[in-house]
């Protein structure tokens, strides 16, 4: 009982040092290792870190430099009603605005934009842009299998190493476990440097699981820019048969948007990994690099350290539309705002079309997923199965005008939860692409009918409110 005594106190002390940003919860989790010695901090541990005030993804290096070019830029658009040409109408300023000033999202109107859908076209393309690159390759995946599909990426890296090439990879404790500490050594002792966003404790304990880098974030030489929902590995080339064609979004971004890639990858990698690339110029292009795209682009991110920017402008956007709104999502667990603004926007008139896959991965936040899209269609939306495989795009277009699709799903996880990436595209020529994309979806899908839905089975009902209990969680 002494020892135990004496544990619980030194448990007591840790919660207080790690709770010290936001000293109101405190008082709970001592309780709980009041009542639960020991295996209440273990809990503690798993769930009880909140990063949502912590500023330990910021670089003071370039903070000053981000706040000084965000202030030129407001000023600029500010002053001049037609700053950004008619790639971006008026209406949509008030949003680059609270982009620029809540994630210091400089907007930038020279890229040039490709969209990918099929696996298969994606790993080619981005295969043929690592052989391209001559300074540096950063890549940041959420998951990297061990297949076929990563020995063929891994290949390339291996030959562009050998060459001088400054190769990083960084991978996610929880979502690219597959990948040992041995797999990062033989990366390591192969010239490429490696590293792991909030590594598992002693190899195996993942005590930080609540919090998961999500993004899928490619870099090259600062000229090309890769950003969606694929991973890698053989499931996303439609080769696992349990989801058979896997149907996703991925961009390729040429021109200045590619620079807010480079910095949002530098800053993840110098929070794993310890090294700060801000001090290497020459992984930076110069602002006079040459670009000759026309599409206006800000890339934005959030976190649990940050405040919930993605969702914001998805709730925003929802706002803005007059004629239509298409939004894809493999799950779609929201909060009350983003439901309500959709429930409004139907019966405003306002063609709400949603599309979530026909097969769940996860079968909670499927059936949570099939409770709210009842809410929807009651309201007048259109809601669509997609039934060729599955759908993991994510993203909304709205009016044929303004778009953000990037690797944030649209629930209270990738809202609050983990470090996301989208990005924002105003202008009609990518958002016609995806809306053309939405509408030729449609016809592999099934759409709800309102009698369908109100005659579910029972045991279907009972699933969907039992999972929609549960969504703060999923």
């Amino acid at each position: 009982m002494r020892n135990l005594f004496w544990i619980n106190l030194l448990l007591a002390v840790l919660i207080v040092f790690f709770q010290r940003r936001e000293p109101e919860k405190v008082w709970a989790w001592l309780l709980l290792l009041y009542f639960l010695p020991v295996a209440g901090f273990i809990v503690y541990l798993f769930f009880g870190q909140d990063f949502r005030k912590s500023k330990m993804f910021r670089a003071k290096e370039i903070d000053k430099e981000m706040t000084q070019a965000v202030m030129r830029q407001k000023a600029f658009l500010t002053e001049e009603d037609k700053a950004l040409g008619e790639a971006c109408e008026q209406r949509y300023m008030p949003l680059v605005l609270y982009n620029l000033n809540e994630g210091q999202s400089v907007i930038t109107n020279n890229n040039d934009i490709r969209i990918y859908t099929d696996g298969r076209k994606l790993i080619d393309a981005l295969i043929n842009a690592i052989c391209t690159a001559e300074n540096y390759i950063h890549m940041q995946y959420y998951i990297i299998r061990k297949d076929e599909v990563w020995q063929e990426i891994r290949r390339v890296l291996l030959k562009k190493a050998k060459e001088g090439v400054e190769v990083r990879i960084l991978l996610d404790g929880v979502g690219a476990r597959e990948q040992k500490n041995k797999d990062l050594d033989y990366l390591r002792e192969n010239g490429i440097l490696a590293a792991r966003f909030f590594p598992p404790l002693f190899g195996k304990l993942h005590y930080r699981m609540n919090y998961r880098n999500h993004r899928k974030i490619a870099v090259i030489d600062g000229r090309l820019g890769f950003l969606g929902g694929f991973n890698i590995g053989r499931e996303y080339l439609g080769r696992d048969s349990r989801f058979g064609v896997w149907r996703d979004t991925h961009f390729c971004i040429e021109g200045a948007a590619v620079t807010t890639l480079a910095v949002r990858f530098a800053l993840d990698w110098r929070y794993a990994s310890g090294e700060n690339l801000f001090k290497k110029d020459q992984l930076f292009l110069p602002p006079d690099y040459c670009r000759n795209g026309k599409e206006t682009v800000q890339i934005i991110s959030s976190g649990p350290d940050s405040h919930e920017r993605i969702r914001d402008n998805y709730l925003r956007l929802i706002h803005m539309a007059k004629k239509n709104i298409f939004l894809q999502t493999p799950y779609f667990v929201p909060d009350t705002d983003i439901l309500n603004a959709l429930k409004i926007a139907a019966k405003s008139g306002v063609d709400v079309r949603i599309m979530i896959p026909c097969k769940p991965d996860h079968p909670f936040v499927y059936w949570a997923t099939y409770s709210y899209m009842g809410d929807l269609i009651i309201a007048g939306a259109k809601c669509y199965v997609y039934n060729r495989g599955f759908l993991h795009a994510k993203g909304i277009v709205i009016d044929g005008e303004a778009s953000c699709y990037g690797t944030a799903n649209m629930d209270i996880r990738s809202f609050r939860l983990n470090f996301e990436t989208n990005a924002i595209i105003y202008g009609t020529k990518t958002a016609g692409q995806l809306e053309k994309l939405f509408r030729e979806d449609i016809m592999y899908s099934t759409l709800i009918h309102v009698n369908n839905y109100e005659e579910r089975p029972v045991q279907i009902r009972v699933k969907e409110q039992f999972c929609r209990l549960l969504s703060p969680i999923l």
